[in-house]
């Protein structure tokens, strides 16, 4: 199951099916991909170390089943643009003039870092008690640190 869809594409960039690419279902699989492993090395290793997980393995694997992955559309809709679809677009001239399609990929992965970013600072919604639903206080937020302490 991915995480996006070509509709929640053509939300954000109406004409991306016009270019004669009908759908980009193993694009969006890619990215669903790519976002777990970013949650993985950015986020799981230190839900682990949460009250939520006491008396848990450190060792255990992230359960892509108890994420709310509605939460990542956003973020999977930039990563298949930037990453994915874009790239087919492009003509990559050699003169190093970019295209459109150069311009609208830089501007999706600036916006699926940002999202991405956002989502790890308001809480991912990991169902820790598999109880079917994700309460407020499963929503594990970690604030980005960039001031350097001494």
């Amino acid at each position: 199951m991915a995480m996006s869809t070509d509709e929640e594409l053509l939300k954000y960039q109406p004409d991306i099916l016009d270019y004669g690419i009908n759908e980009y279902t193993t694009e969006h699989e890619r990215a669903r991909n790519d976002i777990l492993r970013k949650l993985r090395s950015e986020w799981w290793n230190k839900a682990k170390s949460s009250p939520h997980f006491e008396g848990s393995s450190l060792y255990a694997e992230l359960d892509d089943t108890k994420l709310n992955e509605a939460q990542f559309t956003r973020c999977a809709v930039y990563l298949v643009l930037s990453d994915y679809v874009l790239p087919q677009l492009t003509k990559w001239n050699a003169s190093g003039d970019e295209d459109k399609f150069q311009v609208m990929m830089k501007h999706y992965k600036t916006k699926y870092k940002e999202e991405f970013a956002q989502i790890i600072i308001d809480g991912v919604d990991y169902d820790f008690d598999n109880d079917g639903t994700v309460q407020d206080n499963e929503r594990e937020t970690f604030q980005v640190q960039n001031r350097l302490f001494r």
